[in-house]
């Protein structure tokens, strides 16, 4: 098999770098450009200093990129990728989006929370959003991958048994989901600052953050219906991942036991999604530095709830771990290549 360039535009950002740190140790693809607007001249080893002694790539401009790359992956703020899509679909690589411009099928949602339109219609016909455990068939051969959201992605494979199996109310859904500060992007803001985000927990967006738009589509194609939530974010004071627990109503009594059985039958033949045993819990630690997902599945009888528990690492299995996923996907590479990642002890 021959090796497979990649290039990462916009690879000083967090999820960016997490990127480029995974395809040098993936065994089909080298990493052969990297751009930064903020940092273009400089290698990448003087942004990230654990890069020393690893890679000495300069960081240079998107156009550079896209020429060096059979796989381009962007990892930029929403309102910028369509150019950049539209000269990878013309020169025959793929393009692989970690970003949102790509993320919603109904350009009014993308209106109404990007407050932005999409100028090149035809490429959101070719673009295909792939959470791989509920979309994997239709990644092969794709031009250009949107690449799902880090809440979206926790929240998705926590729920997507539940709303398939038709047993879930759909007008009673909330899902309270934490995430790491990494979540909110390397550029300063006071709310990261580490003096006010230490030692604190707080909520923010209520019932206004842009991923609950991505969440609704995901679980209305499950459902076939529509479905309106209830999503709540909150800031948690650690460097890196999310846990969502998810309370859901149900149609008609039911037990642990059986959601349980459900969610691992649902479950069974996927590498990365791990169902706990029964009356275990999720825990954050467990998940850092993976592609993994794990879910932990609870029932209260004397409300007749779901309580459904799943955690990811944002920056890998929420975003730059998915995005390799969808790589391997398309190109039909081992879906696991690049991503056999076991959590640190510490």
């Amino acid at each position: 098999m021959s090796t497979i360039k990649a290039g990462i535009i916009g690879a000083t950002g967090y999820a960016g770098a997490e990127l480029a740190r995974l395809l040098m140790s993936h065994p089909h693809v080298t990493l052969a450009a990297v751009s930064s607007v903020s940092y273009e001249g400089k290698t990448l080893a003087e942004i990230y200093p654990n890069f020393i002694g690893v890679t000495d790539l300069i960081l240079e401009d998107a156009d550079a990129v896209i020429e060096k790359s059979d796989v381009v992956f962007a990892s930029l703020p929403h309102g910028l990728c369509e150019p950049i899509a539209k000269k990878c679909v013309e020169k025959g690589r793929t393009f692989i989006d970690l970003g949102a411009d790509f993320r919603l099928y109904d350009e009014a949602d993308y209106n109404e929370w990007y407050g932005l339109s999409y100028k090149e219609k035809e490429l959101h016909d070719l673009a295909v959003y792939c959470i791989p455990e509920l979309d994997r068939q239709k990644a092969k051969g794709a031009k250009i991958i949107a690449n799902p959201g880090c809440y979206v992605t926790c929240s998705s494979l926590g729920l997507a048994p539940l709303v398939k199996s038709g047993l879930a109310d759909l007008k009673h859904v909330i899902i309270d989901a934490k995430s790491g500060v990494t979540g909110a992007g390397r550029g300063l803001s006071l709310t990261t600052h580490y003096p006010e985000c230490n030692e604190a927990f707080s909520p923010y967006k209520i019932a206004s953050h842009r991923h609950t738009p991505e969440i609704e589509q995901n679980l209305s194609a499950l459902a076939g219906e529509k479905v309106t939530l209830t999503f709540v974010p909150h800031l948690l004071p650690v460097n890196r991942g999310i846990v969502s627990t998810i309370y859901v109503d149900m149609t008609k009594p039911s037990s642990a036991e059986a959601l349980h059985k459900m969610y691992a039958d649902f479950y069974q033949d996927e590498e990365f999604v791990t169902v706990l045993p029964l009356g275990d819990i999720v825990n954050l630690k467990n998940v850092r530095c993976t592609n993994n997902c794990q879910i932990s599945v609870h029932y209260d009888k004397r409300t007749d709830r779901a309580i459904l528990v799943s955690a990811i690492d944002n920056m890998v299995k929420g975003a730059a771990g998915q995005a390799i996923q969808n790589m391997n996907l398309v190109l039909g590479l081992p879906e696991n290549a690049g991503l056999k990642l076991i959590a640190p002890i510490f």
